[in-house]
């Protein structure tokens, strides 16, 4: 298994739309995940079960996260030769950025790549050409926007072949 938690934030409807619009057009995982922020990356050698406890401890009266993005910035992919189009939260991102330490503080260090920032976001575009990413980016960055939101729960999910499977939903306070 290879398994991750993430969280699907809630989004105004037409937030999610503009949002998608970006992503179905440039967006290599359009038609493979939703709009969403990784907390825990792969990890593919605890079981289910332990790796479930272990986040369910870490969360523990964790209240739910509200944000806003307001800009977007291009990131060079650690996993891959792309890069990425990321929408950032001003606000809330001291307590995603926590969130994300915690559930690495204990069971799971031996998976923290500390030579990678963690950097919360949405993606909206990849590519292995930065150009594209450039543009995408200054589009959104020459208007002013905010975009709020909420995180309030939690997916545990398998992430395999492109497939996503959704192992359990770990609501937040």
């Amino acid at each position: 298994m290879n398994l991750h938690v993430i969280a699907y934030p809630e989004l105004a409807a037409a937030d999610y739309e503009l949002i998608q619009l970006y992503r179905r057009d440039h967006n290599s995982l359009f038609k493979v995940i939703e709009p969403h922020f990784t907390i825990v990356f792969s990890v593919p050698d605890v079981s289910p079960a332990n790796f479930i406890a272990e986040i369910k401890k870490q969360i523990d009266h964790t209240p739910a996260i509200r944000f806003c993005m307001r800009c977007a910035v291009i990131n060079k992919d650690s996993f891959s030769n792309n890069y990425d189009a990321f929408l950032v939260p001003d606000e809330g991102f001291g307590r995603i950025v926590k969130l994300h330490d915690k559930l690495y503080s204990d069971k799971l260090s031996d998976h923290h790549r500390l030579d990678i920032s963690y950097i919360p976001h949405l993606s909206i575009a990849n590519s292995p050409d930065v150009q594209p990413i450039k543009k995408i980016v200054d589009q959104w960055n020459e208007k002013e926007f905010a975009i709020n939101g909420i995180i309030s729960s939690l997916d545990i999910i398998n992430y395999e072949n492109r497939m996503i499977t959704t192992i359990e939903k770990i609501q937040l306070l």
